[in-house]
């Protein structure tokens, strides 16, 4: 099972509940992105059980969400309007209408992303922004992988298919979930096309928490895990 169906919904739920690096690394990663102003929309699309909506609300700012699972958006529906649907079908939503769009730890689990990207400039105001974080490419490309000496301990890493596309398949429980990779190039040259203007992109390696807990992360400490970045359309846009 690859689709965010709602067993996938139940896995997820329990892995944010458990998994620090979310509330450690991720959500931080992602306001820094879109910096929520107080008064001004934004939109969180993949919202899930909407713990980014209550981080932009806590801001000052209105929050709206999508998220395709009926069981996620019922979560979040006690936290800001929610609408369900499956990216990246989001006609629904006026041309014009945010002030910003976030793209959190989602855009990896479509096969493209460049509607999305074209969606989200479609629903942003002029001079509004784009914030996205994801898995780093280096770590979504087919048969990429740490690779540790038995001998030292040391900890490499195998590029895998960096530059042909494609997706790996990761256990969620007893279920599946699909990372499809793109390369840095073509998730960039993606935004620029819809027409989002690239001011600032960020690199993260596994937090000092959690590398503290866990010798294995510890040792891929200098390679990067979550990228992040921030786009802004022209104030000059249709």
């Amino acid at each position: 099972m690859t689709g965010w169906g709602e067993d996938l919904a139940e896995w997820w739920l329990g892995e944010v509940a458990s998994d620090p690096a979310y509330s450690e690394e991720v959500m931080p990663l992602a306001l820094a992105m879109l910096r929520p102003e107080p008064g001004k929309t934004y939109l969180d699309l993949g919202c899930g059980e909407g713990r980014f909506l209550a981080a932009i609300a806590a801001r000052g700012a209105r929050a709206i969400g999508v998220d395709a699972s009926p069981r996620l958006a019922a979560r979040a529906a006690g936290l800001a309007p929610i609408a369900l649907g499956s990216l990246p079908d989001i006609g629904f939503i006026q041309d014009g209408s945010v002030d910003g769009v976030a793209i959190v730890l989602v855009m990896e689990h479509l096969p493209t992303g460049t509607r999305l990207f074209e969606e989200a400039a479609r629903v942003t105001r002029p001079d509004g922004v784009l914030a996205l974080v994801i898995n780093h490419p280096l770590i979504t490309a087919p048969d990429s992988a740490p690779v540790i000496d038995p001998d030292d301990g040391e900890v490499l890493w195998r590029w895998g298919r960096y530059f042909g596309g494609g997706f790996t398949e990761e256990d969620a429980g007893e279920l599946t979930i699909r990372f499809h990779h793109r390369s840095l190039a073509n998730l960039l040259g993606g935004a620029a096309g819809a027409g989002w203007a690239l001011e600032t992109i960020e690199e993260l390696s596994v937090g000092p928490a959690r590398a503290g807990r866990d010798p294995i992360l510890a040792a891929q400490i200098e390679l990067p895990r979550l990228l992040g970045a921030r786009w802004r359309r022209s104030s000059t846009a249709a």
